[in-house]
C-alpha cells in the first residue's frame, strides 16, 4: 500500500501552512462583525427597517449554510441544506411582510436562533478533539438562550430585535474568525493515493 498523499499542495508545505483557504472564514467572520457593529447603530423605530435588517441576516445565514453544504458530506450536507432552505424562506418572508408585528418577527428570529444554536452545539461536540471546539459550544448555547429570550414577551420589541440581530451576527463573526485560525494552523486530512 502506498503512503497517503495530501490533496492539492505538496505535503510538506500543506502540513506547515494548514488549509490554503483559511482566509475565507476570516473574511466572512470580519464581515459579520462589521455588520454587527452597523446593526447596533441602526434606526430601530421603523418596523420596515427592522424587517429588512432581519431578512438580510437570514439570507446571509442561508448563503453561509449553502457554502457549508457544498463542502459537507452525508447527514451534515442534509442538515446544511435544510438550514439553507429554512433561513432563506424565513428571510424572504421578512422582506415580503415588513409590516408584520414585532411579535411575529421575534418568533421568526427566535426560530432562526434556535436552529442555528442547535447546529453549532452538535457541530462543536462532533469537532471535540480539535482545538477551540468549545467556542462552537459556547456560541450555540448563547444562540439558544437568545432564542428563548426572543420568543418571550420582554418590553420594547423593536430594541430587543436589533440587539438580538446584532448579537447573533457578532456570535457568527467570532465563530467564523476562530474557525479561520483553526484552519490556518491545522493540516488538512490525508487522502489515500489512487
Amino acid at each position: 500500500m502506498q503512503e497517503p498523499l495530501l490533496v492539492g499542495t505538496p505535503p510538506d508545505e500543506r502540513a506547515e501552512n494548514g488549509d490554503p483557504l483559511w482566509w475565507v472564514p476570516l473574511v466572512t467572520g470580519s464581515l459579520w462583525v462589521l455588520f454587527a457593529l452597523l446593526v447596533f447603530r441602526f434606526d430601530y423605530t421603523s418596523v420596515t427597517a427592522v424587517s429588512i435588517l432581519l431578512g438580510t441576516v437570514l439570507l446571509a445565514a442561508a448563503l453561509v449554510e449553502a457554502i457549508a453544504a457544498a463542502g459537507a458530506h452525508g447527514w451534515w450536507r442534509v442538515t446544511h441544506i435544510g438550514l439553507t432552505i429554512a433561513f432563506a424562506v424565513i428571510g424572504v418572508l421578512a422582506y415580503v411582510h415588513p409590516e408584520n408585528t414585532f411579535r411575529a418577527l421575534a418568533a421568526i428570529f427566535a426560530f432562526f436562533l434556535f436552529l442555528r444554536g442547535i447546529v453549532d452545539v452538535i457541530a462543536s461536540f462532533y469537532a471535540r478533539p480539535a482545538d477551540f471546539w468549545w467556542v462552537g459550544l459556547v456560541s450555540g448555547a448563547v444562540l439558544i438562550l437568545l432564542a428563548f429570550w426572543a420568543a418571550g414577551d420582554f418590553g420594547n420589541k423593536a430594541f430587543l430585535l436589533v440587539v438580538w440581530i446584532g448579537a447573533s451576527a457578532l456570535t457568527q463573526g467570532v465563530l467564523q474568525i476562530v474557525t479561520a485560525f483553526r484552519l490556518r494552523h491545522t493540516p488538512p486530512p490525508l487522502r489515500p493515493a489512487d
